[in-house]
């Protein structure tokens, strides 16, 4: 018998004399895929007959389907494997698989019912149906949010099918096992931090079905989870100020600048518009200039001029499909052409001159100008073919200085002392501290902070805050005498410029008590027969002071 082929026999005898014949059962066990040619059991010594009887009393199997897979050598009595046997094609996932078939013996007539259980080997390996699972979620998916995954099939029975599942590292996902009432399992994705689509817009990876034969085999399958996109970014512009200088004298039409804002968004949430906006204060330039809401152009609509404007602000706004938007601002300088002619005018004539003028007699006030920048206003005067005649000129020249952020903010006093009482309202003032600035415009303007420490392990910023424009500290919540007595606060003062200064003062709030708290009885306590002692004792040393100053 062929090594390793566990088998058994049970043999039944029926006698039925009327027809001579016998009829029992022989029990085989055998596993699959053994190869062709191998040896089940010896048929002849399973039935108790002798080898020399099987060729006359013409031993054959009865079975269309087991004549398939098995036959039997009359001159050695030995049942064989003709053909592959594969358990999962004949019984697919059934718990017992089992193959019959007759043996008939002639003269007389035997008829045994043959039967071959057929035992699973791990021959198969687990198989997911499909080789890649994908999956689209929104990245705003909250944790904790699942996904349910198809199991994997393995034609093999009991152990030799999955047993254990198994992700591949990954940051995001775990999974989910859950036993169904018919022992299969439930397998699902499981969302464990958010997911952020500019960071990853696609996680890979894989999952592994493992199964419990000697050895084990296994299958995998990708798992590739897209991460679609929300409106969660602002579009950002690639410069906040654009400074551009331009002749006065270009052609309408022509493009001035190009804004440029970016969203890292996709889609819809990522196609940004642009738009002129008004701000505070500001003038409506759209006569004059004429922004392309899809590139950013930004174009002439008429003819600049720089004696009648020689400086543009536009504030732009670039706004996403989500409605999140940004701003940026564009600064234009317009150079002046020299495209004016001086204007001459007489202020004062006198006329007509006497003939006995002296020499360097004024006889005419006249004044010239040019609309022109300085630069193209350099006017040269001179009279022509006059002998008798000379011209003064009488220059003035301004000069403008302009201010650079060269002092630092100065407080009126290098510390303040300041006394509240204690129970006060919140949201009180406690004082107002200022400081000046000898700059002029932002280089003077001052902002008004305090100094981000902790003063005896709490935050200055739960008891006092301050106002950064105008300087007034208010208090945030009642002072309590008995729980803090003082508080040092740091204030700085920091100026506009660019380089911002900075300077520092410190304001001592002193917090004034109230009698806000009865007096306590500490010792005896109270109830207790000691304190009526006590009393009785001090009642009598009373009455003896009295009785002694009246002696």
């Amino acid at each position: 018998m062929y090594k390793g082929i566990r088998w058994q026999v049970l043999f039944y005898f029926l006698f039925s004399w009327l027809y001579h014949s016998v009829s029992g059962q022989i029990h085989y066990s055998i596993v699959e895929e053994m190869r062709k040619d191998s040896v089940i059991s010896n048929i002849a010594d399973d039935l108790g007959l002798d080898i020399k009887e099987l060729l006359s009393r013409r031993l054959r199997i009865v079975s269309r389907v087991a004549e398939k897979y098995f036959y039997v050598n009359l001159d050695n009595g030995n049942l064989y494997v003709k053909d592959r046997i594969d358990r999962e094609t004949l019984c697919g996932v059934e718990v017992t698989c089992y193959l019959t078939f007759d043996a008939v013996l002639e003269n007389p007539l035997n008829i045994l019912r043959i039967k071959v259980d057929i035992q699973d080997i791990n021959d198969n390996p687990p198989v997911f149906y499909l080789n890649t699972f994908t999956f689209e979620a929104i990245e705003s998916t909250p944790s904790g949010t699942r996904f349910a995954l198809q199991n994997a099939k393995d034609p093999d029975f009991g152990i030799n099918s999955v047993q254990s599942y198994k992700l591949s590292d990954n940051k995001y996902f775990t999974l989910s096992e859950k036993n169904k009432s018919d022992g299969s399992k439930f397998l699902e994705l499981v969302l464990e931090k958010p997911l952020d689509r500019e960071s990853q817009n696609v996680h890979e990876f894989s999952i592994t079905a493992t199964d419990g034969g000697k050895p084990m085999r296994f299958g995998t399958a990708l798992i590739r989870f897209v991460v679609t996109d929300v409106n969660d970014n602002f579009p950002v512009f690639a410069q906040e100020v654009y400074k551009i200088s331009v002749n006065e004298n270009i052609p309408v039409n022509t493009t001035i600048v190009t804004v440029n804002a970016t969203d890292k968004d996709e889609g819809i949430n990522a196609q940004i518009s642009y738009s002129f906006i008004e701000t505070s204060g500001s003038i409506d330039h759209t006569e004059t200039f004429h922004i392309n809401s899809k590139t950013g152009e930004i174009k002439l609509n008429q003819k600049l001029d720089f004696e009648l404007t020689n400086n543009y602000e536009l504030s732009v706004q670039a706004k996403d499909g989500g409605a999140l938007a940004a701003h940026c601002k564009v600064l234009i300088e317009v150079i002046d052409e020299n495209d004016n002619a001086p204007e001459i005018s007489i202020t004062s004539l006198f006329s007509p001159i006497p003939e006995d003028s002296i020499p360097g007699t004024v006889i005419a006030l006249i004044e010239v100008d040019d609309q022109d920048s300085k630069e193209n206003a350099n006017i040269d005067c001179r009279l022509i073919e006059q002998p008798l005649f000379s011209l003064v000129i009488k220059r003035t020249i301004r000069l403008d200085i302009s201010d650079v952020n060269d002092n630092t903010p100065a407080f009126m006093k290098s510390s303040y002392v300041v006394y509240i009482p204690e129970n006060n309202l919140p949201g009180v003032s406690v004082c107002n501290i200022q400081a000046s600035d000898p700059d002029s415009g932002d280089n003077a303007k001052i902002i008004y902070s305090i100094s981000k420490v902790n003063t005896e392990d709490f935050p200055l910023s739960s008891y006092l805050s301050i106002n950064m424009e105008t300087g007034v500290l208010y208090a945030q919540k009642s002072f309590d005498f008995e729980q803090h007595k003082e508080f040092f606060v740091p204030i700085i003062a920091t100026d506009n410029g660019s380089p911002s200064l900075r300077t520092n003062t410190t304001v001592h709030i002193r917090i004034v008590d109230q009698n806000d708290n009865a007096p306590r009885i500490l010792f005896p306590s109270p109830g207790s027969g000691a304190i009526k002692l006590s009393l009785w004792i001090i009642l009598l040393t009373l009455m003896i002071q009295v009785l002694e100053m009246k002696v």
